[in-house]
Protein backbone atom coordinates (compact mmCIF):
# COMPACT_ATOMS: atom_id res chain seq x y z
CA UNK A 1 0.00 0.00 0.00
CA UNK A 2 1.04 3.67 -1.06
CA UNK A 3 1.28 6.15 1.67
CA UNK A 4 0.87 9.62 0.78
CA UNK A 5 2.91 12.36 3.37
CA UNK A 6 0.86 15.32 3.04
CA UNK A 7 3.48 17.68 4.32
CA UNK A 8 5.72 16.58 2.10
CA UNK A 9 2.94 16.99 -0.29
CA UNK A 10 2.11 20.35 0.49
CA UNK A 11 5.45 21.75 -0.24
CA UNK A 12 5.76 20.62 -3.47
CA UNK A 13 2.71 21.77 -4.08
CA UNK A 14 3.54 25.10 -2.47
CA UNK A 15 6.31 24.99 -4.52
CA UNK A 16 4.55 24.13 -8.21
CA UNK A 17 2.57 27.30 -6.82
CA UNK A 18 5.35 29.44 -6.51
CA UNK A 19 6.82 28.88 -9.86
CA UNK A 20 3.52 29.14 -11.42
CA UNK A 21 2.76 32.28 -10.35
CA UNK A 22 6.41 33.87 -10.69
CA UNK A 23 5.61 34.70 -14.65
CA UNK A 24 1.79 35.88 -13.58
CA UNK A 25 2.78 38.57 -10.68
CA UNK A 26 5.57 39.60 -13.26
CA UNK A 27 3.11 40.54 -15.95
CA UNK A 28 1.51 42.29 -13.12
CA UNK A 29 4.14 44.16 -12.44
CA UNK A 30 4.79 45.40 -15.96
CA UNK A 31 0.70 46.42 -15.98
CA UNK A 32 1.24 48.38 -12.70
CA UNK A 33 4.33 49.88 -13.92
CA UNK A 34 2.12 50.61 -17.02
CA UNK A 35 -0.69 52.57 -14.47
CA UNK A 36 1.67 54.40 -13.06
CA UNK A 37 2.55 55.87 -15.87
CA UNK A 38 -0.88 56.31 -17.31
CA UNK A 39 -2.43 58.21 -14.14
CA UNK A 40 -4.62 54.92 -14.12
CA UNK A 41 -6.21 52.74 -11.59
CA UNK A 42 -4.43 50.13 -9.84
CA UNK A 43 -6.73 48.64 -7.44
CA UNK A 44 -7.51 45.45 -9.81
CA UNK A 45 -3.75 45.23 -10.44
CA UNK A 46 -2.76 45.21 -6.79
CA UNK A 47 -5.78 43.00 -5.78
CA UNK A 48 -4.64 40.64 -8.42
CA UNK A 49 -1.05 40.64 -7.20
CA UNK A 50 -1.81 39.92 -3.71
CA UNK A 51 -4.53 37.16 -4.97
CA UNK A 52 -1.32 35.46 -6.37
CA UNK A 53 0.92 36.27 -2.97
CA UNK A 54 -1.69 34.36 -0.99
CA UNK A 55 -2.25 31.41 -3.28
CA UNK A 56 0.46 29.28 -1.08
CA UNK A 57 -1.72 29.93 2.26
CA UNK A 58 -4.05 27.94 0.81
CA UNK A 59 -2.40 25.05 0.70
CA UNK A 60 -2.41 24.97 4.23
CA UNK A 61 -6.33 24.06 4.19
CA UNK A 62 -6.22 21.30 2.12
CA UNK A 63 -6.71 17.84 3.34
CA UNK A 64 -6.06 15.83 0.55
CA UNK A 65 -4.44 15.07 -2.36
CA UNK A 66 -6.94 15.58 -4.80
CA UNK A 67 -7.16 19.50 -3.28
CA UNK A 68 -3.92 20.09 -3.55
CA UNK A 69 -3.76 19.34 -7.67
CA UNK A 70 -7.07 21.26 -8.07
CA UNK A 71 -4.70 24.47 -6.53
CA UNK A 72 -3.84 26.99 -9.48
CA UNK A 73 -2.79 30.52 -9.66
CA UNK A 74 -4.01 30.70 -13.00
CA UNK A 75 -8.27 29.72 -11.95
CA UNK A 76 -8.06 32.11 -8.90
CA UNK A 77 -6.72 29.48 -7.07
CA UNK A 78 -9.53 26.71 -6.68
Amino acid sequence: MITINIDKAKAITKDRLRAERAPLLAAQDVAFQRALEAAGDTTAIVAEKQRLRDITGLVDTCQTTDELKALSCANGGA
